[in-house]
């Protein structure tokens, strides 16, 4: 019986309140430097993810008012030039306007009263015309004295002249026509060039021996 008493005694654990350690325990805190040192470990790492959170969010905003400025800018344009063709026909009947101011007889003294009241009624309908057109965006100009512009004039011809410097505009067929600054029609011009020298008076004789 002793014999079996000892190894049941031996088969027992030596102490039943010792535990095996947890997995991790020993890379816990275990001093107030060590908590402390943990603590500012994850406050830094939180600081962290907050300011980068904090800049996604701001690059986000930027974006989002880029795409609001742009969509803005791009609703007003639409507005302003949705009108462009409809705008081209007016200005088609200001320049038709004009031609029959044109046409009329050179002003006179003793012109016929019929003569002068058609000029001034035509005249009146062209300014309260072109004040319409002015408050909706259109605008005229006469290029007339200018230098040439490709990208707001049409050249039709080339003429040579001593008043008028070369490469200018000497003469206007009909203005330019803008809408809100945007060229709406080119304006038909006249370009004026350099004479030929006369060869006689530039041509000099060497007196010299």
């Amino acid at each position: 019986m002793s014999n079996e008493n000892d190894r049941m005694t031996q088969d027992q654990p030596a102490n039943n309140n010792e535990t095996p350690d947890a997995p991790g325990a020993n890379d816990l805190p275990q001093t107030p430097d060590q908590i402390m040192q943990a603590a500012s470990a994850r406050i830094a790492e939180l600081e962290g993810e907050l300011s980068e959170m904090k800049d996604r969010w701001m690059r986000s905003e930027a974006e989002m008012a880029n795409v609001r400025a742009r969509s803005h800018r791009e609703v007003n344009e639409t507005r302003q030039y949705a009108v462009q063709k409809f705008a081209q026909d007016v200005v088609e009947a200001a320049d038709n306007l004009r031609r029959g101011l044109e046409s009329l007889p050179v002003r006179e003294a003793d012109e016929p009263e019929l003569v002068t009241r058609l000029r001034e009624g035509l005249e009146g309908v062209e300014r309260n015309f072109l004040r319409i057109l002015e408050r909706n965006g259109i605008a005229r100009e006469d290029p007339t004295g200018q230098p040439f512009d490709p990208n707001q004039h049409q050249a039709m011809a080339e003429q040579e002249s001593a008043a008028h410097a070369p490469g200018s505009v000497m003469h206007a067929w009909t203005p330019a026509w803008t809408l809100h600054g945007r060229l709406l029609r080119p304006a038909m011009v006249v370009v004026a060039k350099a004479p030929p020298e006369d060869i006689s008076s530039s041509a000099k004789l060497d007196t010299t021996a």
